[in-house]
């Protein structure tokens, strides 16, 4: 297993520079010159030169990459233009409230999905089946926003069960107090599409032959559903989950944004309203990297799930 992380850590070298000279591509000759956009609208030739001096941006392009490069390895994407505070420093201050919310929802809505998605596909054609698919498909039809203002209003405005806003200091508050109702609003917006690609995945180890031979050897079926199917279904379950969640940090920007929660999505919302570019290319760059880790930590998931996966 050793080599095979060692092999896979080192084939994310190109891909992890392939990405770092798209993000180098896009931000300079696509983005435009961020002299001009710091310099703001009055301002001369001689400040939009001397900050672009200041910036690196005239120096030749390889110049450039170069230093892209050495930010990237020694993560340091130096402040931020608008508030001028370490990029580094937002980022680990943003992360905090955003894994608060995004690590209890996805652990929540995954254990509740895989639950009702055994449920239902034992029940396949029945009238509970349908019925759970149609409720599926009614809460897909529905916008997030529709969740999120009807969710503040009914709980935090006329129950006055959680805060319509906020976030503070003590982790325990954050989330059982300030987390709660973001976490309920995700987990009613998220448990539809999750719940009905959990039932295709149960659906297709249910009629296997291994199920049949089980049910046959007089197993029971609580076993054939924990043991057989779910082991089976769990591949595709792992994959799908894992892939998913450095999405989640980015995806989450209007949770965060509503329920003013201090986290990485409505941190970079605020950074494309700025145009401030550090923060865009340092996040760009380190979802892509958690990305790769969490897809080698799928492979590593899979052979604890299925001791029949080698690595190879």
């Amino acid at each position: 297993m050793t080599a095979y992380i060692l092999r896979r850590l080192w084939q994310m070298a190109p891909t992890l520079f392939g990405v770092i000279l798209l993000v180098f591509l896009l931000f300079n000759w696509v983005g435009g010159d961020p002299a001009y956009i710091l310099a703001g609208k009055m301002s001369n030739a001689a400040e939009i030169a001397n900050i672009r001096t200041q910036l690196g941006i005239d120096q030749p392009y390889y110049v450039q990459l170069g230093i892209f490069l050495k930010q990237v390895v020694t993560f340091n994407f130096g402040n931020s233009w608008a508030t001028s505070e370490a990029v580094s420093q937002i980022i680990l201050t943003r992360l905090g409230p955003s894994l608060t919310v995004l690590i209890p929802l996805t652990i929540i809505e995954t254990v509740v999905a895989i639950l009702l998605a055994l449920w239902i596909a034992f029940k396949r054609g029945s009238l509970t089946d349908r019925g759970v698919l149609i409720a599926c498909t009614v809460g897909m039809s529905v916008s997030i926003l529709v969740y999120i203002i009807l969710g503040q209003y009914v709980f935090a405005y006329k129950f006055g069960w959680f805060p319509v806003q906020g976030w503070g200091d003590n982790l325990a508050e954050n989330l059982f107090k300030y987390s709660v109702l973001p976490i309920l609003i995700a987990l009613a917006v998220g448990i539809a599409p999750n719940l009905r690609l959990f039932r295709t995945f149960v659906l297709d180890e249910v009629n296997q032959d291994y199920v049949r031979t089980a049910r046959a050897k007089g197993v029971t079926e609580r076993r054939v559903k924990s043991v057989h199917v779910l082991r089976n279904a769990a591949i595709p379950i792992i994959t799908h989950v894992m892939s998913n969640l450095p999405a989640l940090l980015i995806g989450a920007f209007l949770i965060e944004r509503f329920f003013s929660i201090p986290g990485i999505g409505r941190e970079v919302i605020l950074a494309v309203e700025r145009s401030d570019f550090p923060v865009i290319k340092a996040i760009t760059v380190y979802v892509a990297i958690a990305t790769m880790f969490f897809n080698l930590l799928t492979d590593l998931l899979y052979k604890a799930v299925d001791p029949r996966v080698h690595f190879n």
